[in-house]
Order: structure tokens, then sequence, then C-alpha cells
């Protein structure tokens, strides 16, 4: 459970982050469009395992999963609000 929280809270973090910079422009998008966001990231991390994590530009796989989890999050509020 405290690994889970951590990471949770790492993730709630970012998200609030990301929310700063970039606006809530997430409440204009379509849920469609986290679903092709949650479908590129996914397409990351077989990249990145099959380099076996050894790339040179990317944040790695656990910003991915973090991105993951916050592009659901999104389009599950989105689904909610509709």
């Amino acid at each position: 459970m405290a690994l889970y929280e951590k990471h949770i809270k790492a993730t709630y973090e970012l998200m609030l982050k990301k929310n700063h910079d970039y606006g809530e422009a997430w409440r204009d998008m379509r849920v469609s469009s986290y679903t092709d966001f949650i479908l590129t990231k996914i397409e990351r991390v077989k990249e990145m395992e099959d380099l076996n994590g050894k790339t040179l530009v990317s944040e790695g796989i656990d910003s991915n999963y973090m991105d993951i989890i916050i592009y659901a999050v999104f389009g599950a509020i989105k689904l909610h609000n509709e």
C-alpha cells in the first residue's frame, strides 16, 4: 500500500503541474483523443522495452505510465460530466 501511495502521489502531482502548464485544455478535448494518447504511450513503452530501456531522449517508462493514468483520469472526468 505504501508503494501505491508513493506512486499515486507522484502521478497526482505531475497531473497538477501539467494542468498548470497547459491550462485546462483537456476539458475541450474528446474522450477519443485521450484514447489516442494512451495508445501512443503504450507504443512508446513497447519501444523502450524493446531497447531494454536504453533511450537517449525519452522520459522513461515510468513517466509514460504516469501519463497513461493522467489521460485515463481526464477521460473518466469527461465521461462523468457528459
